[in-house]
């Protein structure tokens, strides 16, 4: 800004840095509800793997093949709870890169709002010493036609001398310090443009190794999966039935057929055991 006084181009900066810290502890704190999800998703896996009954009284190879599916899981849950764990260490380094740079930027900080005071009060120190100054020259411009308050004029113009000088003077320390703010505002800037540099590729590496982590735990999901897919690969269908016969028969035979028997032929030959028919006697 063309205002020596104006602090509107610093304090755009710092509104900047500003959000910038706030949108990495925004996603600092994304990374630790992240972390709160896998972790209770993880939990109930592991405990629906441990608890819930599924399949329980199969046989054989699909028995197997359930028994990996539960233990498959069961790890599947572990590892969103070791995710978990991951995302709370990289918000944790966010909170400490944050912190970090708020330090530095402290230091830079404090260098410019003293060198601003300073400015400031010299500025208005200045316009002052000008103004008594002008003041000064107009009360002499009125006497100079009145000679013969001449010795008042010496005095007002010996007065005006000494606020011209005081003002060139102020003039000059305000010079000064105007180019000892300017040094130091270029300074400020090249180090908060350093700083903004530091975070966008602290803050961009951050979201790449989340995606990284991200994409790592669905292929050590997948290659659980692939466990459960094996092992289905292996379940013998007629392996299992053969085991069932084997384990649950009742023999190597069938019943015998029924045979059809007349009931009145049965009383017949019944009553003819009780009363057998005479024998003829031969001749």
């Amino acid at each position: 800004s063309t205002d020596l006084t104006s602090t509107v181009g610093y304090d755009s900066i710092i509104q900047h840095l500003n959000d910038g810290r706030k949108n990495c502890k925004e996603f600092e704190d994304f990374l630790k509800e992240r972390a709160i999800i896998e972790e209770k998703y993880g939990k109930e896996l592991i405990n629906l793997s441990k608890k819930k009954p599924c399949g329980q009284t199969e046989l054989n190879t699909l028995k197997r093949s359930l028994d990996v599916f539960k233990q498959q899981i069961d790890n599947v849950g572990q590892g969103h709870i070791q995710l978990a764990q991951t995302l709370r260490k990289e918000a944790k380094k966010m909170e400490d890169f944050r912190e970090k740079q708020k330090l530095h930027r402290k230091k830079i900080e404090m260098i410019m709002d003293a060198i601003h005071k300073n400015r400031n009060l010299q500025y208005k120190k200045t316009m002052e010493v000008k103004h008594m100054s002008s003041v000064a020259l107009l009360y002499l411009s009125s006497l100079s036609h009145l000679w013969q308050l001449f010795l008042k004029l010496a005095q007002t113009k010996s007065s005006l001398e000494d606020s011209d000088r005081s003002y060139q003077q102020s003039v000059s320390a305000l010079e000064k310090i105007r180019e000892e703010w300017q040094t130091e505002h270029i300074k400020a800037c090249e180090f908060f443009e350093t700083q903004e540099c530091e975070r966008i590729n602290y803050f961009r590496n951050a979201l790449w190794l989340h995606a990284n982590q991200l994409s790592q735990d669905c292929v050590q999901n997948d290659e659980k999966y692939e466990e459960i897919r094996k092992s289905l690969e292996m379940c013998s269908i007629e392996k299992d039935i053969d085991l069932f016969v084997n384990l649950r028969k009742t023999g190597s035979f069938p019943p015998a057929p029924v045979v059809y028997e007349s009931y009145y032929n049965a009383q017949r030959n019944a009553a003819a055991v009780r009363s057998p028919l005479p024998v003829p006697i031969s001749r």
